[in-house]
């Protein structure tokens, strides 16, 4: 039997999602935005919640288009307050499209979202050797950085917890504890 982290539990989805992307690098700018949207609806629910929740995602956003989702307007976000299949926020639901314009700008300046965010990781994921859940930080220095950074440009719900929490997910920082069996097979970079 394969040891896994601890968070990952017994449910099919959270284990799939374990075992398949969390964190595994992305460089795909997509992909990094669709997690920087998912990340900031969970604030304040479950990681669980929002993995159920993110077929519903893709579809009320586009595939995480960034160009398609900061042309939403007032009755685009009418619609999505009635999406059931969403988190139902306006605020949530205005940080999407206010951080697609955000990510817009970005790509405009570095050319692409992907140059821009692993820079707070010098380019490459940091190496963590956590033991148990209770070590790993809720954030550190390179999430506070990060948070600063996408606020100034206009981001919003990207506090330093979300932004550890968008690290980990795409594989900025590799936070599987040592004795699960990810934490070797996605290993690279250095330690942090």
């Amino acid at each position: 039997m394969m040891t896994r982290c601890q968070w990952a539990g017994t449910d099919p989805l959270y284990i799939a999602y374990h075992d398949l992307e969390w964190g595994v690098p992305i460089h795909d700018d997509r992909t990094l935005f669709e997690f920087l949207v998912l990340e900031g609806a969970q604030a304040g629910l479950s990681w669980f919640t929002i993995l159920k929740k993110r077929p519903a995602y893709r579809a009320a956003f586009a595939g995480f288009d960034p160009a398609a989702v900061a042309a939403y307007d007032e009755a685009r976000v009418a619609e999505l307050l009635a999406d059931s299949g969403i988190v139902r926020n306006r605020a949530k639901i205005a940080a999407a499209i206010s951080n697609a314009r955000a990510v817009l700008r970005i790509q405009q300046e570095f050319g692409s979202f992907d140059a821009y965010i692993w820079q707070f990781v010098g380019g490459r994921p940091l190496q963590n050797a956590w033991r148990s859940l209770s070590e790993i930080p809720v954030e550190t220095a390179a999430s506070q950085a990060m948070s600063k950074e996408l606020k100034r440009r206009g981001c919003s719900f990207v506090g330093p917890t979300i932004c550890y929490a968008f690290m980990q997910a795409v594989g900025m920082v590799n936070d599987h504890t040592v004795d699960c069996f990810r934490h070797g097979e996605i290993g690279c970079g250095v330690e942090a």
